[in-house]
């Protein structure tokens, strides 16, 4: 026998079926440009033409061992692992909130056997085969803001992962460039060394001839020992930066001395960088656009806690069948179908508290997108000044160091023919070393800034990264 459903109640399905697409709530609309005050040129000059393909700056450098850490950071760092892993978890996320919008199906069989032990009563076998039905009806948009929540959830954990990326990129170079200043370094203290050493035999010989003093034997030798004794602070921190570089690409601490031990110069990278307007900044930026998501997941979920508000309405249905005789276990089939109206009539204020805070908190989520835009803006003006003043300086401080090197030659002549103490020529040679280090210091500084701007960009990342569009449609 077939069950009978009451048609009233399939008539009021498909009236809620139609009501289902009105939802409370407001509906997202991302803040606008001029909302977020984002200027249409840099306060600072700046190459304002189209910005250029940054997603893979590194290179520019035209450093093939900077690349090869580069590629390797990108697929095996521990920290970019636990960001994807996050993503995977906002993904199933949405998956989860979406099945929630679904009717809920359940099938229950079942076998009673009964045996008679003593007196009247009979024994025997009872099947029974059911399946239940359940619907929530979203009368009011709650489970399509919750979608929409949801998904904004999940965009917004890809361009933080994007973020991760950034930065893992950033701190790659800086540690490179940090294990290329400190063999230059160490090669200028070598030479350094070699001078000075040169310099106490001078002073020890002059000193034999009684052309000078034994006070310039003892600072000669000052003047050595406090060079050599620079040394093991860089060597120092050349190790660090070894290790550095071995733990952002995935590797244990030492694993890359033996191949960063071969010396190479700090790479240059560009000369000239096209940074086009600060709105490109903004729509690169893995973590504005992050800040951007949560904001349209923080509205969507004032939709979520305004349905609360209003009746909830589900719909269900059963149909059964249960028999004595398991040759026919359809003999009696029973089905029913049903739907309830609920509404809350009193909690206290809670639910309107709710509504409240899910504003308040879609409020901190749009000063924090505006805050987010103000940084970038802030970050990228403030490279675009570093990269310049580096560039001037570097080309004052190779001046400089021409000279010096020319006034440490003829101070070391002068001074073995009698003509000046040593204590000018520790002057001369001071200037010296300080402008060698101060060469390899600007070019360090240059290329490090050239990484600050390409991270301000939002460099690093392309917007195919990590990019699933079957999961986040």
């Amino acid at each position: 026998m077939i069950a009978e459903v009451d048609g009233r109640a399939l008539v009021l399905a498909a009236f809620s079926m139609a009501l289902g697409g009105c939802a409370v709530g407001p509906d997202y609309r991302a803040p606008t440009l001029a909302v977020l005050r984002v200027p249409a040129r840099y306060s600072v000059s700046a190459d304002a033409s189209a910005q250029a393909n940054h997603a893979r700056w590194w290179t520019h450098f035209d450093d093939p061992l900077l690349t090869r850490l580069e590629t390797e950071g990108q697929t095996a760092n521990r920290d970019l692992a636990v960001a994807r892993a996050r993503l995977r978890q906002s993904r199933e996320a949405l998956i989860q909130t979406r099945s929630a919008a679904m009717p809920t199906v359940a099938v229950t069989a079942g076998l009673n056997r009964n045996q008679r032990v003593s007196g009247g009563g009979l024994s025997g076998t009872v099947a029974s085969l059911s399946g239940d039905a359940a619907y929530q009806v979203d009368l009011f948009g709650a489970n399509a803001r919750a979608i929409a929540a949801a998904r904004a959830d999940a965009e917004a954990s890809r361009f933080a992962t994007g973020a991760v990326a950034l930065t893992i990129a950033a701190d790659i170079a800086t540690a490179y460039l940090q294990v290329r200043l400190a063999q230059a370094d160490l090669a200028n203290a070598a030479l350094a060394e070699a001078n000075l050493a040169d310099n106490l035999q001078i002073a020890q010989w002059r000193n034999q001839a009684g052309l000078n003093g034994a006070l310039d034997v003892e600072l000669a030798r000052t003047q050595l020992a406090q060079t050599s004794a620079t040394i093991p602070a860089i060597e120092a921190a050349l190790a660090a930066g070894e290790a550095r570089i071995a733990v952002l690409v995935g590797r244990d601490p030492g694993a890359l001395r033996a191949e960063l031990a071969m010396v190479a110069p700090i790479p240059v990278g560009a000369v000239q960088l096209a940074v086009g307007i600060p709105a490109d900044a903004v729509r690169q930026r893995p973590d504005v656009r992050a800040a951007e998501r949560a904001l349209a997941a923080a509205t969507a979920r004032i939709g979520v806690a305004q349905a609360q508000l209003y009746p909830a309405l589900g719909l269900g249905g059963s149909v059964g069948t249960g028999a004595a005789a398991l040759s026919n276990p359809f003999a009696a089939i029973t089905g029913q179908a049903f739907a309830t109206l609920t509404h809350l009539v009193f909690d206290g204020g809670r639910r309107h508290s709710v509504v409240r805070q899910a504003r308040a908190q879609a409020d901190e989520a749009l000063a924090s997108y505006q805050q987010s835009v103000l940084i970038a803006l802030e970050e990228t003006e403030n490279a675009l000044v570093t990269a310049r003043s580096v560039s001037r300086q570097q080309a004052q401080v190779e001046a400089a160091a021409a000279a010096a090197a020319n006034s440490a030659l003829l101070a070391r002549q002068q001074y073995r023919s009698g003509l000046i103490d040593y204590a000018a020529l520790i002057v001369t040679e001071n200037l010296l070393i300080s402008a060698r280090n101060g060469v390899v210091q600007a070019r360090h500084d240059r290329a490090l800034a050239l990484v600050q701007l390409y991270s301000a960009l939002g460099g690093g990342w392309t917007d195919q990264d990590f990019s699933r569009p079957q999961d986040i449609p």
